[in-house]
């Protein structure tokens, strides 16, 4: 039987139509700090209301079997009970991929978000529609849903994510009416407005093209050749600094460092001095503000 790797590369590359079938294997908790018992307990009613919301729906055409699922997770930490049924707080949003032939998972997105503004009544049932914005909570978390997707699909071929990044977009033109915070080009560098327009502005397609390559053609590679996976990987590096030299300090190119930079010391940790030198270099001047660890990668020879 076709590995989860190749099976979800196909699928992907040819866009076949399917049955519907769920994508997602995402664990959701939510941390309530300084609540009383009855609301830490309606909370939990909220989080096993959230993970049938994520996990039973149904958010493309393709048919995942079990083990094919996503595997992502949610964590939510409400800061402050604002209303009667308002809350804010944070919500920090992680997915990962399996490595072809190896039980590794090489994380995909980590990314918190800090504008989370949301009404919750308990067993009130969760609205969301596609085509009109219903709810912040659960428009919120479907964007997240969404933005997950186009992530793992960009990673099996080259801006096979683009189906889920429009209809994250989508959502964001739904929202722009909305009270809460997030969903505006104004209100913030770091939202969701501008993260999604920074993965579909055509000017930063590089750093979407090199998660193809760091994946599909780096990582997964690595068990029959891990020095031409490690070059591929490299290479991949020296497409996000030509993106970053075009326009540095985008959310986009630090959401990637954010989720990527304790796999690169790991990975080139075990590099030729020439590969560490050169990874260290393009790292230090991407990601200035984690240089210190990117110099670790020297430390291991």
């Amino acid at each position: 039987m076709i590995g989860k790797i190749f099976s979800l590369f196909l699928l992907k590359l040819a866009c076949i139509s399917l049955s519907v079938g769920q994508e997602l294997n995402c664990q959701v908790s939510i941390s309530t700090p300084g609540m009383s018992e009855t609301e830490r307990q309606m909370m939990q009613t909220l989080r096993s209301e959230l993970r049938e919301f994520i996990n039973q729906t149904n958010w493309t055409p393709f048919q995942f079997e079990t083990r094919e699922r996503i595997e992502a997770s949610i964590q939510i930490t409400i800061e402050e009970r604002t209303g009667g049924d308002e809350y804010r707080g944070t919500i920090q949003v992680q997915s990962r991929r399996p490595i072809y032939n190896t039980a590794y998972n090489s994380p995909v997105f980590n990314h918190r978000d800090r504008d989370f503004e949301f009404r919750y009544r308990e067993h009130e049932p969760l609205e969301y529609a596609d085509n009109a914005f219903m709810s912040n909570l659960t428009s919120v978390i479907a964007y997240y849903v969404y933005i997950i997707l186009g992530f793992d699909f960009d990673t099996f071929a080259p801006m096979a994510g683009n189906p889920y990044f429009e209809q994250a977009q989508r959502i964001v033109n739904q929202a722009q009416n909305a009270s809460e915070r997030g969903w505006k080009s104004f209100e913030s560098q770091r939202n969701r407005y501008w993260l999604i327009e920074n993965i579909r502005n055509n000017r930063y397609r590089q750093i979407r093209e090199a998660m193809y390559r760091y994946h599909r053609q780096g990582f997964d590679t690595m068990t029959d050749n891990i020095d031409l996976g490690r070059s591929q990987v490299l290479e991949s590096l020296e497409m996000l600094q030509r993106a970053h030299r075009e326009r540095p300090g985008i959310l986009l190119m630090q959401i990637v460092m954010t989720t990527k930079s304790d796999e690169l010391v790991n990975l080139f940790s075990g590099a030729p001095a020439m590969e560490q030198n050169k990874a260290i270099d393009i790292l230090s001047e991407i990601d200035p503000s984690n240089s210190a660890k990117y110099r670790r990668i020297a430390d291991a020879n």
